[in-house]
């Protein structure tokens, strides 16, 4: 998580909102991402669906079977949809989110029924430095 935060420092520089994420198989990255909409004027290049996509070309294969995604906010519907499609079989994340996460907090978007994928997930991890993270982004953004 630690690693995730560092690329959501990576965002933040770049004027998008402060949110990393990294993809690990047998104890290597495979995949790693930062939010980059903006920049890209890409409305789907969230800091998961970055890492996905990096994931995938190293592999070679659209399927992250046994792949663990480390993020530093919980995922919006979005970002859990594709990380069904790719069958990802882990999510770890920091900070939740009240308005857009849809793991825990405004719906629990992997307990859907007739999905033919179940993710392990784990929220709350860093989460106070992840949190952090964004509140300071957004306090001199807004100042």
């Amino acid at each position: 998580m630690r690693y995730a935060l560092d690329l959501a420092a990576r965002a933040g520089e770049q004027d998008e909102v402060p949110v990393g994420a990294v993809i690990i198989q047998d104890d290597k990255v495979i995949g790693e991402g930062w939010n980059r909409a903006i920049s890209t004027n890409d409305p789907t290049a969230h800091a998961e669906v970055v890492a996905m996509r990096a994931a995938a070309q190293q592999l070679g294969n659209y399927r992250l079977s046994g792949s663990t995604l480390y993020v530093t906010l919980e995922p919006c519907l979005m970002c859990a949809g594709a990380m069904i499609h790719a069958r990802i079989g882990r999510l770890v994340f920091g900070a939740y989110d009240s308005k857009r996460g849809a793991v825990n907090s405004t719906m629990h978007a992997f307990d859907t029924r007739g999905l033919n994928h179940r993710l392990d997930v784990y929220g709350g991890v860093l989460e106070q430095d992840c949190a952090d993270q964004l509140l300071r982004f957004f306090r001199v953004r807004r100042s």
